[in-house]
């Protein structure tokens, strides 16, 4: 999975924002608010990972079990698969 090169990461104050550029400022309107995990993870979908690499990298930083980082990570690629934001 990876996200399509027409959406970028900003933090903006203490807050993470997905912004569209190029053609996708036609067909996506808004911005999409991200805490800092979601910020995280959208990073490493940047450079293009799989499910279980971003769960790993939840389990590196926060103090939570397997399960709970699987869905998480599972709930947050849905809404960015929904938002049409990944290749």
């Amino acid at each position: 999975m990876k996200v399509k090169s027409d959406f970028i990461l900003r933090k903006i104050s203490d807050s993470y924002v997905v912004v569209p550029v190029g053609d996708a400022v036609v067909d996506f309107s808004g911005l999409v608010n991200l805490n800092e995990s979601g910020a995280m993870l959208f990073e490493l979908l940047q450079k293009g990972c799989e499910e279980s690499d971003l769960t790993d990298a939840l389990l590196k930083e926060y103090d939570v079990s397997r399960e709970i980082a699987a869905a998480d990570v599972k709930k947050f690629v849905s809404k960015v698969k929904d938002a049409g934001i990944l290749e």
